[in-house]
């Protein structure tokens, strides 16, 4: 029997973390940017004739080197064209260096031992905010010979290099605007009244569920401000969630996720989940804890009024056989009919 993955987060409703954890500062992001080359120096694993844009490509380099070639004519198989993908970090600055993304397009068996020429990275709008050149590294290899990672995608290690950089400016500014990273009006307020307390003076305003806008006090820079404000505590509120991974059959619940009685039913497995202010172990039973426990004749999970759990039926239903999928299928099912009040997603 395949086992389940069961991770459990010991979430409480009200944690102390700092405002820099739950919150971003608006305008301050990274940004994405790509652009399209050709990697050479390939050992015959490049793109083939079926390829038509590498081998257009590698005309129209030539033409720019003053080698007038027709595409129709080249038959290298040491050239692969490739999608180079990479993120510009905040307040990166002309000539910083970054690692690149370069992943092949054509039908190249493999970019390994492969050279990206020098490609212009672009971004949304258009711009050229960055270069990137250099040797490709796709990963180590096995025992056998056989690469780990996949032969058609690879990394240039500081193969980039920023050209234009994207202004943001904060020093001058007078006013900033927090972004929670969760929506909730609790946290909002929750954010704005600690923020308050720190600087005894009103300089935070929740504008919504999410939105934070701060004004900086005049005996500080923004840059000052925002390093304090950041580093602030204050008491958060977490929403209880049960994460789902069908693929690998992973659940990912709070602990404390409180269920409601019900009877589940789902092809060979009928369970009815009992709660008893007192709780009794009856015959023919096993305990799965201090708070539940399994009536084995009649698939009836026991448990004390106040205690049924996420995790604690999980751990049930493995005793009684079920596999991941089912207990997926069950956990879909509660929720659809309202046993489970946290909010399950399924990824």
């Amino acid at each position: 029997m395949k086992y389940l993955l069961l991770t459990l987060l010991l979430l409480s409703s009200l944690n102390a973390t700092k405002i820099q954890d739950v919150s971003n500062i608006v305008g301050v992001r990274e940004n994405q940017i790509i652009g399209y080359s050709l990697v050479v120096g390939l050992k015959k694993t490049g793109d083939g004739t079926t390829s038509k844009f590498t081998l257009q490509s590698i005309s129209n380099m030539l033409k720019a080197m003053n080698i007038d070639m027709n595409a129709i004519d080249i038959k290298s198989k040491n050239v692969a064209a490739v999608v180079v993908t990479a993120t510009m970090k905040p307040f990166a600055r002309q000539g910083d260096k970054f690692s690149v993304n370069v992943s092949s397009i054509g039908d190249a068996k493999s970019l390994e031992g492969g050279t990206l020429l020098m490609t212009p990275l672009k971004g949304v709008d258009g711009k050229i905010y960055a270069l990137a050149q250099g040797s490709i590294s796709i990963g180590g290899k096995n025992s056998g010979g056989a690469n780990e990672s996949h032969p058609t995608t690879g990394t240039v290690f500081d193969g980039g290099f920023i050209e234009r950089e994207i202004n943001i400016d904060l020093f001058n500014q007078e006013y900033a605007t927090l972004s929670l990273k969760e929506s909730g009006f609790k946290n909002a307020i929750s954010v704005q009244n600690a923020i308050n307390k720190f600087y005894s003076t009103p300089v935070a305003v929740a504008k919504d569920s999410r939105s934070i806008r701060l004004q900086c006090p005049q005996n500080r820079s923004m840059i000052e401000f925002l390093a304090e404000v950041q580093e602030i505590d204050m008491d958060y509120t977490t929403a209880n969630k049960i994460i789902i991974n069908e693929r690998t059959g992973t659940i990912v619940a709070g602990v404390n996720i409180t269920l409601k009685p019900v009877v589940i039913t789902h092809g060979d497995i009928t369970i009815k989940i009992v709660e008893q202010e007192n709780l009794s172990q009856p015959e023919g039973s096993m305990a799965v804890d201090d708070n539940m426990v399994i009536g084995l004749n009649e698939n009836q999970i026991y448990t004390k009024e106040g205690t049924t759990t996420v995790a604690n039926l999980v751990r049930s239903l493995q005793k009684l056989g079920a596999s991941p999928k089912d207990i997926i299928s069950i956990l879909e099912a509660m929720k659809t009919a309202g046993s489970i009040s946290a909010d399950l997603k399924v990824i």
